[in-house]
């Protein structure tokens, strides 16, 4: 039986493209009357980072509901380095001064290896989403590959003719008191950068190789005009940034007269965002605008987070009127399979933006119907009570997670405690809520079957002693707790059927008062289920 789901023709929900779909971080771009997504392509249940070319989507800036795919734009195999690095990482593409449109990109191979030792590579097209051409490399103005500071995640803005370009990565090896004693620190410099132990010593006495950098490019848009220059500050103790410090994923805006530098922190779960009157300098520290676990979302602390988080990228942009934050979310129990979300963000009248909890409904104008059926994994919050942070593996303990067999999308592992939340739906004489579920068993329990590469963190026994529990329970008959808010009484409860090893639909009464409400289901039994389905009945 084929349980895919047909999306409603008048709604989008998180994650906004296809279900099949993996593109992270994403670089949204309107251009005339449609948005461009720009970003990484990864493989579903993929086994390393970015493993596909790169895929455009657009939607009408008018219709965030409908977004096309555009198709491949640009193959890795176009690019001269394919042969000893495969894969390409997060891209950026702008519009140049003579109308045609620019690609910014950096290889890299397995698992992140080599992904610092290249160039940024440079592609051309006529069009926003059409066929790329390799054009070459950033070079210095003697022609050499531009290769100063570390080469990751370029961004690139036109500021009224002007281009910048950004890129960097960075940690804090140089800022450890013992660093120039510490052959440890140096050593795994070295490694990484695949630099010498004299250029990394020498350049971290006048700042670093790492840490955000800009540059001003030609009317070429390959050659420099002027050297690199850190963009804000590498040492970050005493200044701003020091809470959350720039790691990677430079992503840059120009909002009104300000400049909005998006990055991805030190703490690898929140993209966050500093504001300057230049587009080069003299950048303060904002704020987070979201966080994949929603940590810090109304003071929520690390321990307590609705997700396992990892790995973020994004960006904002204004479309039809209304700003947005796109970012990216993990599947798969690793970071490897990450799928594109949006969330509507605001800004004060002194130019802040609050932080955003991540939602089901996105782009959506609006809150969900809570009508018909939806596919579970929509949930926004998904939770055991202790959830993993992200590895450059795939975990391989138990914990629910959004996952794949064939052409159905489910979650799966879900176990005695585990929290599923959706945000929000619009609820109007609704008197039963089902889901579709089934036991899960060692004959349809997702078996992962590619290469695995593990680290100390992803076969360690998870402490769960943050799992939402009741007296009694765990029992023999599984059930669903249907709540409204995260911690509260339920208003109803769906029975399920212990010996269920197919799809089947389960119903429960609900007590659901008519307007917009936050949905969460609390599982308790003592076997794990799969959830492909969610529904409603008035």
């Amino acid at each position: 039986m084929n349980h895919m789901f047909i999306k409603p023709q008048d709604q989008v929900y998180n994650p906004f493209l296809p279900l099949e779909e993996y593109i992270p971080d994403g670089e949204p771009h309107v251009f005339g009357d449609r948005v461009y997504l720009f970003g990484s392509h990864d493989k579903e249940g993929g086994e390393t980072f970015c493993m596909l070319d790169y895929t455009v989507y657009s939607a009408p800036v008018s219709d965030l509901a409908h977004w096309r795919r555009e198709g491949v734009i640009y193959h890795a195999g176009q690019d001269p380095d394919y042969e000893s690095r495969h894969y390409m990482y997060a891209p950026d593409m702008v519009q140049g001064n003579d109308g045609r449109f620019y690609l910014y990109y950096c290889m890299s191979g397995d698992y992140g290896q080599g992904g610092y030792w290249g160039p940024i590579q440079v592609a051309v097209c006529d069009s926003p989403a059409g066929s790329y051409e390799y054009l070459g490399y950033v070079r210095n103005p003697d022609g050499t590959p531009y290769n100063e500071h570390i080469c990751f995640d370029p961004a690139v803005l036109n500021d009224n003719g002007r281009i910048y370009l950004y890129s960097g990565t960075q940690y804090d090896f140089e800022e450890r008191k013992d660093f120039y004693e510490n052959e440890d620190y140096i050593r795994s410099e070295m490694d990484m950068f695949h630099r010498s132990r004299e250029e990394i010593l020498s350049k971290a006495k006048q700042g670093s190789i790492m840490g955000p950098v800009v540059m001003e490019l030609e009317e070429d848009m390959q050659t420099l005009k002027a050297p690199a220059k850190h963009l804000i500050p590498y040492k970050v103790k005493g200044t701003s940034f020091e809470e959350h410090p720039f790691f990677e994923a430079s992503s840059m805006r120009k909002v009104g007269e300000k400049y909005y530098f998006i990055y991805s922190s030190m703490l690898n779960h929140e993209l966050c965002y500093a504001v300057s009157n230049y587009p080069d300098h003299d950048f303060t520290f904002g704020g987070t605008i979201v966080s994949n676990g929603d940590i810090g979302m109304n003071g929520r602390s690390k321990a307590d987070k609705l997700n396992m988080t990892g790995t973020t990228h994004g960006s904002i942009e204004q479309i039809n009127g209304s700003w947005y934050v796109f970012y990216h979310r993990l599947t798969h129990k690793s970071d490897y399979s990450r799928q594109a979300c949006a969330e509507r963000i605001t800004f004060t009248p002194d130019g802040q933006i609050p932080q955003v909890e991540i939602t089901s409904c996105g782009l959506n104008q609006g809150s969900l119907r809570a009508e018909g059926s939806y596919p579970s994994v929509i949930a926004c919050n998904l939770t055991n009570g202790n959830m993993p942070h992200g590895s450059n593996s795939i975990f391989q303990i138990s914990f629910p997670n959004v996952t794949h067999q064939g052409e159905e999308r489910f979650i799966a592992e879900i176990s005695e405690g585990t929290l599923i939340g959706y945000k929000y739906f619009s609820f109007r004489n609704v008197t039963r809520i089902g889901v579709m579920a089934r036991i899960e068993t060692e004959d349809n329990k997702v078996q992962y079957k590619g290469p695995l590469r593990l680290d100390e963190r992803v076969t360690e026994k998870a402490d769960r002693h943050h799992q939402i529990r009741r007296p009694g329970m765990p029992s023999e008959q599984p059930v669903l707790e249907i709540r409204l808010t995260e911690t509260g009484d339920p208003v109803g409860e769906i029975s399920l059927d212990e010996n269920t090893e197919e799809w089947t639909e389960f119903w429960g009464n609900a007590e659901i008062p008519d307007g917009e409400s936050a949905l969460y289901f609390v599982y308790h039994g003592n076997h794990s289920i799969q959830l492909i389905n969610i529904l409603f009945d008035s």
